[in-house]
């Protein structure tokens, strides 16, 4: 499974970005699905998440602010960031847990995109 992340770039304070990551691949399901980054400096951190039922779960420093959702016909998920903060600015990569179908084999595995940077100047 591949995940390809976009939508990442420069903004200014209080503006917004949608952050977008579709999964492509053979045969394969997706479990739970999320957005996590990484700034300089600092460890990797789950910025938001949303399950195969739809329950989501957010950072506390992005409450309010952010919304995670997902398309399951077309494998993708999205992160919309609003009001965004100069503490946003980060590496955010996409992540998800799902499951390939190989003949009668099912391997299940974590897949993580490449990347994808958000700058938010003061």
């Amino acid at each position: 499974v591949q995940l390809q992340a976009s939508g990442g770039g420069l903004v200014q304070s209080g503006g917004s970005l949608r952050l977008s990551c579709a999964a492509s691949g053979g045969r394969f399901r997706i479990n739970a699905t999320g957005w996590h980054r990484q700034s300089i400096g600092k460890e990797r951190e789950l910025v938001a998440s949303i399950g195969s039922d739809g329950s989501t779960r957010y950072a506390d420093s992005v409450k309010g602010r952010f919304t995670i959702s997902r398309d399951n016909a077309k494998n993708t998920v999205f992160l919309q960031m609003n009001s965004l903060k100069p503490e946003d600015t980060a590496v955010y990569y996409c992540e998800a847990d799902g499951w390939e179908f190989e003949r009668d084999v099912v391997i299940a595995g974590r897949y993580w995109g490449q990347g994808t940077l958000v700058t938010v100047s003061s």
